[in-house]
């Protein structure tokens, strides 16, 4: 009886399959120090994407306003400069409010026909 015991258990340690380190197929695993090192790279290169392409930006709007002529660069300041004063929710000037040739609230504009 004891000698079938251990010829069972020789014959099942024989087949049974070897559970030691395998070499794996997955993706290697990085350590923090390399993943550090990767995110910080990756984070420089897109720095640098983004700061090439606000000089190309930059240039392009350069360009455009250089082919006006100077009154129209005049207005498109002008323009701008108010774009800017809505956007931030901003009166005008109180001078420049007081003395505008607009109807007040209550009166509709002159018209000059």
């Amino acid at each position: 009886m004891v000698r079938i015991f251990i010829l069972t258990l020789a014959l099942l340690s024989a087949f049974s399959p070897v559970t030691g380190q395998n070499k794996g197929t997955g993706p290697r695993e990085m350590s923090a120090k390399e993943e550090m090192r990767i995110r910080k790279q990756q984070k420089k290169e897109s720095r640098e994407k983004r700061k090439l392409e606000k000089l190309e930006r930059k240039k392009v709007k350069k360009h455009h306003k250089r082919l006006q002529t100077k009154k129209v660069q005049k207005r498109m300041k002008k323009s701008q400069k108010t774009a800017v004063r809505n956007n931030e929710n901003r009166r005008e000037f109180f001078l420049k409010r007081w003395f505008s040739k607009k109807g007040r609230k209550g009166r509709p504009a002159k018209k000059n026909d």
